[in-house]
């Protein structure tokens, strides 16, 4: 991915070259870019299009009216991914909110290791403290980047942060206990995926090209840091809504077509092959697209079919790569890095799930 760029020089962050200054020709009185014409219709789209979706599946199961059975469920598991989402985006945009408009811009920073390797391991870990699912972690990313941290640090913190959610691991606990392993080896396969994606993303030469072109430009004007703390905040809800609410609708939508077309039988059918099973597995989560908070009750009445390597599999792939959160990140990342972003992930937990399978 090119000549590695990340070194020590963590003393003068961001290295990816954005101006975070509060002090660098900003004008402090202008209005805040947050409420564009365009940010206002895609805001528009997108709480209309959940609204919407929403409103014609309550008239599917409580109004009567007849819809095909391939449509009532589509918009059944559309409903079901936006109803698990949903307040934890809202919850991760307040946070992002935090970070961005009344956090110090040093406060993150300050305690952080100057090495790289030991700082991406502690941005690892932010999601201790963060309770928020894989959804809301984008906007939380976002935010990151827009205060300083390097692009392959906000992505360390992007993958690993729904894993060492405390819920997460709450819930991983409550299903399955330390039987097989599972839990360890899920908390520990998110952390290496995380630090290792990290790793390798930090090599590229141009950090900005890792983003897309309108986020980086936001990234280059700053423009979160203007007016009182007060407007700043709204800009930056209507921003972060602006962006991640369509998405989250479009993603639902594909989501639940996915699992209307794809027979769950062929899945089952390949359980207990410790190879097949394990990609079988990675397929599920990223059709499936539950979140991380809730997963493992979901995969729960798997294990008596598949490996516990393939239930590994499932729990640290699906909360990283799936169809709604590739349509959430696309709001940040570009096509090119979502591509080697999903095949490094993929690689490594189909690894930690045939380790696994071989250890249990």
């Amino acid at each position: 991915m090119g000549t590695p760029t990340e070194t020590a020089a963590h003393e003068h962050p961001p290295s990816h070259g954005y101006d975070h200054g509060h002090d660098h020709g900003h004008d402090h009185g202008a209005p805040a870019r947050g409420f564009s014409r365009a940010r206002a219709i895609w805001l528009v789209v997108g709480v209309l299009g959940v609204a919407g979706l929403l409103a014609l599946r309550s008239l599917a199961t409580e109004g009567g009216v007849p819809l095909p059975n391939q449509l009532q469920d589509l918009l059944t598991l559309a409903f079901s991914v936006i109803v698990e989402s949903l307040p934890f985006v809202i919850l991760g945009i307040l946070l992002s909110i935090v970070v961005q408009a009344w956090l110090p811009d040093d406060l993150l920073q300050r305690y952080l290791p100057r090495n790289a390797v030991l700082r991406r391991f502690c941005i690892s870990l932010f999601g201790i403290a963060l309770p928020v699912c894989e959804c809301g972690n984008v906007p939380l990313a976002r935010g990151l980047v827009m205060k300083g941290f390097t692009v392959s640090e906000s992505m360390t913190f992007l993958l690993a942060a729904p894993i060492v959610n405390p819920v997460t691991i709450i819930t991983t606990h409550a299903a399955f206990g330390f039987d097989d392993g599972i839990l360890v080896a899920r908390i520990l396969g998110g952390l290496a995926i995380a630090n290792i994606v990290g790793w390798l993303f930090s090599l590229h030469p141009r950090q900005d090209d890792l983003l897309t072109p309108s986020f980086a430009a936001e990234c280059a004007r700053g423009d979160h840091s203007e007016g009182s703390r007060p407007q700043r905040s709204l800009a930056i809800f209507v921003r972060e809504t602006s962006v991640i609410m369509p998405a989250l609708f479009i993603g639902a939508l594909i989501a639940g077509a996915i699992q209307v077309a794809v027979p769950r039988e062929v899945l089952v059918s390949l359980g207990s092959n410790p190879l097949w099973s394990v990609l079988a597995m990675m397929v599920l989560a990223f059709v499936i697209a539950v979140c991380s908070s809730v997963d493992a009750f979901f995969i729960l009445p798997f294990a008596s079919t598949f490996l516990p390597g393939s239930i590994v599999t499932f729990l640290v792939f699906g909360p990283i790569i799936d169809v709604k959160m590739l349509a959430i990140m696309r709001t940040t990342y570009t096509t090119r890095t979502l591509v080697q972003l999903t095949v490094v992930v993929g690689l490594l937990s189909a690894l930690i799930g045939l380790v696994v399978n071989v250890l249990a």
